[in-house]
C-alpha cells in the first residue's frame, strides 16, 4: 500500500494538473498566480448522486506513458497509462480523461518462425482519478493478433515471398540458358527456374522471424476493465479544466482539428480562433504557446499553409482578429492550454483550455474528426 501511495503521489504531481485542481491553478507555470484565475467554488457540486460499476465488457482507451518492448521489458515490470477520453455514465463522468491506470507486464512472448510477431500481455489492478481516488479494477490486454489473422498474415507474406523468389529464379534461368533456350523449350526453362526460386523463397519465409512487440509512449491501447465496487459519478462541470482570464482579452476556440505536419506526422493541433484584444498588451506569436499538462510548451507552427494563419502576426491592443494557429505537439492526446504570456516577464496572463473547448464543441475523438480543408 505504501508503494502504491508513493507511486501515486509522484505520478500525479508530474502528470496531472487537475489531480489537485487548485494546485495547478495556483502554480500554472513558473509559480505565478493571477487574481483573475477562475477557480471552482468550494460549494460546486463535484459528484452526482449516482454510482456505477465498470462492467467486464467495458472497453476503455488508454494512452501508454512509457516504452513497453519485448527486447527491454521483463515480466512483472510496472507501468502507467492514462484514460484518453472521458468515460461517461448516467448523467456525468465515471472516469475523467487523465485518470491513471496502474499495470504490470504479465507475459512477453518472443517472435517466432514463419513471420509470427511477438506479443505482450498486460494486467491492470487499480486506477487513480484526477481527484485522488484509488479504484480497484481487473483488466487484461494482449497485443497478440487473432489466430486467424496471424495465420493469414504469415501465409500472405509467404506467398509474397514466393512470388518474389519465383521472379528471381526465372531471371537466373535466363542468365544460365539464355533467352533462346527459354524460347526453344517453350518456357519450361523459365517455369523450372521460377519453381526452384519459389521453393527457396518459401523456405526462407518459413524460417524468417516476426517482429518484436513495441508499445511506445503515446500509443493507444484498448482494455476491457471491470471494477469490483461502484464508482461515484462526477459532474461534467467538475472535470472541466481551470483557466486564467486576462482583463480585456477575450479568446474563443471555435473549432479544433488534428492534422499532419509537413513530414506526414499526425501531430499538429490546429485551433480556429476569434480574439478580441481590448487589453493593455500586444501579443505576437512569440508570446503565445500551446502548453500540455507536463508543462511542455509549443510555439505556433509556420509550416501550415493557411491564408488566415495568425502565426508571425501581432495582435495589437484594440484589435479584433480571427484565424488559425497550429502547433506540432509530442502527443495530441494530452491535455493542452492556449497560453498568452507577458512579453517582458514571460508571466502567463491568460490560459484557455483546449479540452474545455472540445467538450463545448462536442468533439469526443479528435483523431476521428474530419480534417479541415486548407484555405488558399
Amino acid at each position: 500500500m505504501k508503494k502504491k501511495l508513493i507511486s501515486a503521489i509522484i505520478l500525479l504531481s508530474l502528470c496531472f494538473p487537475n489531480v489537485a485542481i487548485t494546485a495547478f491553478a495556483q502554480e500554472p507555470f513558473q509559480g505565478h498566480i493571477e487574481e483573475t484565475d477562475i477557480r471552482k467554488p468550494e460549494t460546486e457540486k463535484i459528484f452526482t448522486n449516482e454510482e456505477k460499476k465498470l462492467e467486464g465488457n467495458k472497453v476503455v482507451e488508454l494512452t501508454v506513458s512509457q516504452v513497453l518492448a519485448g527486447t527491454t521489458s521483463v515480466e512483472g515490470d510496472e507501468f502507467f497509462a492514462e484514460v484518453s477520453e472521458d468515460v461517461l455514465a448516467g448523467s456525468g463522468v465515471l472516469l475523467p480523461k487523465g485518470t491513471v491506470a496502474h499495470g504490470k507486464i504479465k507475459n512477453i512472448v518472443d517472435p517466432k518462425r514463419m513471420g509470427r510477431d511477438g506479443y505482450i500481455e498486460l494486467s491492470f489492478d487499480y486506477l487513480i482519478t484526477p481527484d485522488g481516488r484509488e479504484i480497484p479494477i481487473q483488466g487484461d490486454m494482449t497485443s497478440k493478433l487473432n489466430p486467424v489473422k496471424s495465420v493469414a498474415k504469415s501465409a500472405g507474406e509467404s506467398v509474397a515471398s514466393t512470388a518474389i523468389g519465383g521472379a528471381v529464379g526465372a531471371m537466373a534461368a535466363i542468365e544460365i540458358a539464355g533467352i533462346e533456350g527459354a524460347v526453344v523449350s517453350q518456357g519450361w526453362t523459365l517455369a523450372g527456374g521460377a519453381a526452384i526460386g519459389g521453393v527457396i523463397a518459401l523456405g526462407m519465409s518459413l524460417f524468417r522471424k516476426g517482429n518484436d512487440v513495441l508499445i511506445a509512449p503515446g500509443d493507444e491501447i484498448k482494455v476491457k476493465i471491470a471494477s469490483s465496487e461502484p464508482i461515484q459519478v462526477m459532474t461534467h462541470e467538475a472535470v472541466r479544466q481551470d483557466e486564467i482570464k486576462y482583463d480585456g482579452l477575450d479568446v474563443s476556440i471555435t473549432d479544433v482539428f488534428l492534422e499532419k505536419d509537413p513530414f506526414d506526422n499526425m501531430n499538429t493541433i490546429t485551433l480556429d480562433l476569434v480574439i478580441k484584444n481590448n487589453s493593455k498588451s500586444d501579443f505576437s506569436s512569440f508570446d503565445i504557446e500551446l502548453v500540455n499538462d507536463l508543462r511542455n510548451g509549443y510555439h505556433p507552427s509556420i509550416f501550415m499553409d493557411y491564408k488566415n494563419s495568425l502565426a508571425m502576426k501581432t495582435i495589437k491592443k484594440g484589435e479584433n482578429v480571427s484565424g488559425v494557429l497550429s502547433f506540432a505537439v509530442d502527443n495530441p492526446n494530452r491535455q493542452h492550454w492556449l497560453v498568452f504570456y507577458d512579453r517582458r516577464t514571460h508571466k502567463p496572463l491568460a490560459k484557455i483550455s483546449v479540452d474545455n473547448a472540445l467538450k463545448d464543441l462536442k468533439i469526443t475523438d479528435l483523431s476521428k474528426k474530419k480534417k479541415k480543408k486548407k484555405k488558399v
